[in-house]
């Protein structure tokens, strides 16, 4: 290829089928996802957020139009019948300004990070956040999003428990576990 060459990089379609057991909120649910990977998000990333539509999964759940590059929308949202964002939900280490407008657009902003806590919340300690105090941060188990990435493939089918906030994922002949831990925002 030339110099003057372009090349166009594209999302990489996975489709998940979990079977969904959420006992913390009596959700019982199949779920077949079809989730375009965009060429900058990390494995890690992609499965957090697969695992947080999971977790928030209910009537008027969607991912994203525009996927991780879409920068005025929720990475995840529900929405009511009148197409009203209800929860606005981000992944990773969202930085302030954003959770600042989220909050203003939806009842309930929740933030699923793969990455280290404490650091989202110390970047995010002191900033201007409208009802900071409301704001759900969840991190989710570093070393269960590690295995999950090594495991992950473009078609991908496993179950998810969820009992007490901790994660069981059992994919072919193996179970992994994982604690969700939340995280309060102190502003």
């Amino acid at each position: 290829m030339g110099a003057d060459a372009v090349v166009a990089l594209t999302a990489t379609i996975y489709n998940v089928e979990i079977d969904l057991a959420d006992s913390d909120r009596g959700v019982y649910e199949s779920l077949a996802l079809r989730v375009a990977r965009h060429p900058s998000e990390s494995e890690e990333y992609l499965l957090t957020r697969v695992l947080a539509y999971a977790l928030e999964f209910t009537s008027g759940i969607a991912f994203s139009a525009g996927g991780v590059s879409e920068p005025d929308e929720p990475t995840i949202s529900v929405r009511d019948l009148t197409g009203r964002i209800q929860v606005w939900v981000e992944i990773g280490n969202p930085d302030a300004a954003r959770l600042h407008k989220a909050a203003k657009a939806s009842p309930r902003v929740v933030v699923y990070t793969h990455k280290d806590p404490e650091q989202l919340m110390s970047r995010l300690a002191g900033e201007r956040i409208h009802r900071a105090e409301a704001l759900e941060i969840w991190a989710m188990d570093r070393h269960l999003i590690s295995q999950l990435a090594a495991r992950l493939d473009r078609r991908m089918t496993f179950a998810l428990s969820v009992t007490d906030r901790e994660l069981y994922v059992s994919i072919g002949t193996d179970t992994l576990t994982g604690r969700l831990v939340r995280y309060p925002l102190n502003s």
